[in-house]
């Protein structure tokens, strides 16, 4: 449905919108783009890169919208932006993110989606990695990074441009976008505080599960338990009752390992990801690709090589017996799962956190200042720089300083350090080897960039 058309992604950079461009200008569209973060010579190497593929890029001031084009931007961006007034004096057709994906997926024969609070990169790229080993050609829209499929000329691979009649996708509940999908395969991963309220967030999901042919459901999940019912549920999870079962798990350096059971036989599998919350992704997997036609034992066989995600539990690298990883941790229920996996294993955690904006902590930082009290051990340490924070009018009332506020009082070693380098400063004063330190925030890509620069301090 691509093919022929012409597309300016405003924002071209962000998470969503990278893959998204480069699986139509695949499918033979004409793309071009601006972004704020390029314009702010953040990144260089991502836009040097996405200029090599071919796509033209603009400063985000007009002057690349052009008559003829189809304008993508998030629904949320001002009137007032210059792309988005160029694009209105024209006349142009303006579509989300989420629009112009949906209308790929549902034009799809086999349109597997993966919604859920936390886990769905993990399980979309799991379930693109089983489906491409086993000959099915998909082609996959993630949010991050999958390693499995990056390389010299494809480092940010997260897309994988294979067939139109396969499409597996992330799907995005925080902005109600999810409702514009209709799945074959349905899957939620979980269900926690984060963009929208609980109550919210069982309407959108539930008319979601409906939809499809087959809802892959979360049997451990407290907040998916209405869910289990519903006739077209298939489940996961390590409750004996559910319909893909693990047992046995197993806490390993580089990894985990369990005993998948479907359909009354046992399968070995030997994850190269940590925490039995990658253990319960794969589970997810395993059940939706068997859904859609994958025998569990060529699924099992295909997660031993699954190498994971760009920025989830990844590890850059040891010096002087530190080990630094890079995470995605930034809501309560991902900052639980993470410390969940550090606490695995032996050796001290020392965190660093950037929360990802202003009104994320205005929504969930008593929650989220509850996953790190309680997930946090005996000698950790946190420090917590301000939150991300890119311009515009967003309220910066409540900022770092009350989560570690509320940190402390439960009783938890934390410090609000105003920028990212004292908290790095602070982190390589205290580091010693044996220790483990973890960089956690989103929505900034150079956060991975900080983690290996203490990783070279070190």
């Amino acid at each position: 449905m691509s093919e022929n058309k012409s597309y300016f992604f405003c924002g071209i950079g962000g998470s969503g919108m990278l893959p998204l461009a480069m699986i139509v200008a695949a499918r033979g569209a004409a793309v071009a783009g601006s972004d704020r973060s390029r314009d702010q010579g953040r990144t260089p190497e991502k836009f040097d890169w996405i200029a090599s593929r071919g796509i033209a890029l603009f400063p985000q001031d007009g002057s690349g919208v052009a008559a003829g084009q189809t304008l993508v931007a998030s629904a949320a961006i001002e009137d007032s932006v210059p792309d988005i007034a160029a694009a209105n004096a024209l006349g142009l057709t303006r579509l989300t993110r989420a629009d112009l994906n949906a209308a790929l997926f549902n034009n799809a024969d086999r349109a597997i989606g993966v919604g859920g609070t936390s886990g769905k990169s993990t399980v979309t790229g799991m379930i693109g990695w089983i489906l491409d080993r086993t000959g099915h050609r998909p082609t996959v829209m993630n949010g991050a990074v999958m390693r499995n499929f990056a390389n010299a000329d494809m480092p940010f691979a997260s897309a994988l441009v294979g067939d139109a009649a396969t499409y597996v996708s992330e799907v995005d509940e925080s902005d109600g976008s999810i409702a514009l999908y209709r799945p074959d395969v349905a899957v939620v991963t979980n269900i926690s505080l984060d963009h929208k309220s609980l109550e919210e967030l069982h309407v959108l999901f539930a008319d979601f599960l409906r939809k499809a042919r087959v809802a892959i459901v979360n049997a451990d999940d407290e907040e998916s338990t209405p869910f289990l019912s519903l006739d077209n549920a298939r489940t996961f999870g390590f409750r004996e009752d559910a319909d893909v079962r693990a047992s046995d798990f197993e806490a390993l350096p580089d990894g985990c390992r369990f005993t998948v059971h479907a359909e009354g036989t046992g399968y070995k599998v030997n994850l190269r990801m940590p925490g039995r919350h990658n253990a319960a992704n794969a589970l997810a997997a395993i059940a939706t690709t068997h859904a859609a036609g994958i025998p569990v034992a060529q699924a099992v066989e295909a997660l031993a090589d699954f190498a994971g995600l760009a920025r989830r539990y990844e590890v850059l690298g040891q010096a002087g017996g530190v080990t630094v990883i890079d995470d995605f941790a930034h809501n309560p229920d991902k900052v639980a799962a993470t410390l969940a996996a550090v606490a695995e294993l032996p050796g001290r955690a020392l965190l660093f956190f950037q929360p990802h904006g202003f009104g994320p902590l205005r929504q969930m930082g008593r929650e989220l200042a509850a996953s790190f009290a309680q997930g946090m051990r005996d000698g950790d340490k946190l420090y917590v720089s301000d939150p991300v924070y890119f311009g515009g009018t967003v309220d910066r009332s409540i900022g770092s300083e009350a989560l570690v506020a509320d940190i402390v009082g439960a009783g938890s070693d934390a410090v609000h350090l105003t920028t990212r380098a004292e908290c790095g400063a602070a982190m390589l004063n205290e580091a010693k080897p044996g220790d483990r330190i973890l960089i956690l925030g989103a929505r900034d890509d150079t956060l991975t960039e900080f983690g290996r620069e203490l990783l070279a301090r070190l």
